[in-house]
């Protein structure tokens, strides 16, 4: 048995999907110079450069989380706001998903540093017929509580990421080409830091904006940090 998460199906109420598998799409901006950007930007911290573009990476299902809560050892993680597309075998959904990534082990392996941290995600839902004439105009933003105050961490528009379509075709659980395996969420890519750098924070916030339907996506998530017992 699967992940069990409950999640609010926006206009039709609640929705609970059993995630089996979880896949974290890498390296999927649209534009060549903003995907070099992003690898030089983490290559300032030791992250070797991908293999290939996009790069899709396997997570447990057991990772991905809506709880406002996640825990794991040190204080070296951060988030990655990200759309993140969610198939139950009836309908795909878009939501909002961060790839929470283990900085310091990302210097050694992007796959394992993406396995060890859980992957929060906002509890609802939208159908993704009713976004996907105006996919690439949504926007997506992410902030981290710094000093006491949000400070601006990320924003983009869905448009500056590759067709969501074009990922789940190339998806390793892609069925038929237009949609995922059922049971499965797959994160679909982030923006670049807007300034200060890929950097640790003890509270994430993210928020996705659809102004063609005037509605939004938020979720805030706190990290507590376990010692690392030697």
């Amino acid at each position: 048995m699967g992940n069990r998460i409950m999640f609010e199906r926006a206009g039709h109420g609640p929705l609970e999907i059993e995630i089996n598998h979880g896949v974290i799409a890498g390296w999927t901006g649209r534009n060549a110079d903003a995907v070099q950007h992003h690898i030089e930007e983490l290559a300032a911290i030791g992250v070797p450069a991908p293999s290939t573009v996009p790069l899709y990476y396997r997570a447990s299902d057991l990772m991905f989380t809506t709880a406002p809560v996640i825990q794991f050892l040190d204080d070296t993680s951060s988030g990655e706001a990200e759309p993140t597309l969610i198939d139950d075998g009836t309908r795909l959904y878009l939501g909002l998903g961060s790839d929470h990534t283990d900085r310091k082990l990302e210097a050694y392996s992007v796959a394992h540093s993406k396995q060890i941290c859980p992957k929060p995600m906002a509890p609802v839902l939208w159908d993704f017929d009713d976004v996907a004439g105006h996919l690439d105009d949504i926007r997506i933003r992410s902030f981290i509580r710094e000093g006491g105050a949000w400070v601006p961490y990320q924003e983009g528009k869905i448009g500056s990421i590759r067709p969501l379509m074009d990922l789940v075709a190339g998806s390793p659980m892609s069925h038929g080409g237009t949609r995922l395996q059922a049971g499965t969420a797959m994160m679909c890519g982030t923006f670049a830091v807007l300034s200060g750098g890929v950097r640790p924070a003890a509270e994430f916030r993210m928020e996705m904006i659809d102004d063609h339907l005037g509605r939004r996506i938020e979720h805030v998530y706190t990290m507590v940090n376990l010692p690392v017992i030697a």
